[in-house]
């Protein structure tokens, strides 16, 4: 009986997992595309680190971590995650600057596609992997010529990205203690970055305060709090190699909200490698 409970909820997980990425994502690339109208009046690394900062606000007024939770080996795991987050959040608004969504998070998919091989363990498994990384190839379109800043800062964000996966595992634990180290994560992270903010903040802004507080609050709720604290779900279902796989899922999700949003339209070779990619995902299982 124990047997069948176990291949009924992993059964369940199979499929529970990647339907809670999908929610994440469109949480997560919704609030993408409110930071691309606030590149005119912010660089973007100062967009990046106003997410990271609302979501610190926003969590640990949630989550109330302890004193102590900042501190020690707990605290320190929690501090790595907080920054490489932040870094691969400031990368990848560079990108999308410079880029189409759907295309910087192609690229960027190269990240996790290095962490699932490391985990990967059968044919099955490598099929997959060449599945996603041939949509990726084929959806990013971008060349070195017209866009070689933005293609760099898309595989910078992607190694980041595959940081993120292995820091975010070794701190996804318990439901309570994983929320927590986000929380305390981010809330270092924003400390951290404060300097580079003050040096980077623009002479003149041309919004009120209230404006800045109310964008900040949106995107640290739509592209930090809520889609992080999915990733951490799908991490404790699928475990990180799965999850990484799982990723495969953002470009199609960032594609879609890019057209919709931005009017950045699919090409026909997108289209393509989004089915290459979905296809990736359907063929790996936990």
């Amino acid at each position: 009986m124990t047997g069948e409970n176990s291949a009924a909820a992993q059964n369940r997980n199979r499929w529970a997992a990647p339907a809670v990425m999908v929610v994440s994502g469109v949480s997560l690339y919704a609030g993408a595309a409110i930071a691309v109208g606030l590149f005119e009046v912010f660089p973007p690394v100062v967009v990046a680190w106003f997410r990271m900062a609302a979501a610190a606000v926003i969590l640990v007024v949630f989550n109330r971590p302890r004193l102590r939770d900042f501190i020690g080996e707990t605290g320190f795991r929690a501090a790595v995650y907080g920054i490489v987050t932040m870094g691969m959040n400031m990368t990848f608004y560079e990108a999308i600057a410079r880029l189409p969504m759907g295309t910087a998070v192609a690229i960027e998919f190269l990240g996790p596609i290095v962490v699932a091989a490391f985990g990967s363990r059968s044919v099955r498994d490598w099929g997959a992997l060449i599945l996603a990384a041939a949509g990726v190839l084929v959806i990013s379109g971008a060349s070195w010529a017209t866009s070689a800043d933005g293609i760099l800062f898309a595989l910078l964000a992607g190694a980041l990205w595959a940081g993120y996966i292995v820091a975010g595992s070794r701190i996804a634990g318990d439901a309570a203690t994983s929320r927590t180290s986000i929380a305390t994560g981010f809330a270092w992270a924003a400390v951290v970055g404060l300097p580079l903010i003050l040096w980077l903040w623009p002479t003149t802004v041309d919004m009120s305060a209230m404006q800045v507080v109310g964008l900040a609050a949106g995107l640290g709720l739509l592209s930090a709090a809520i889609p992080y604290s999915l990733d951490q779900v799908v991490l404790r279902m699928a475990g990180s190699a799965y999850f990484a796989l799982l990723q495969a899922i953002l470009p199609l999700v960032a594609a879609v909200i890019g057209a919709f949003a931005l009017g950045q339209w699919l090409s026909w070779a997108e289209l393509a490698g989004i089915v290459f990619v979905v296809a990736a995902v359907a063929l790996r299982r936990p």
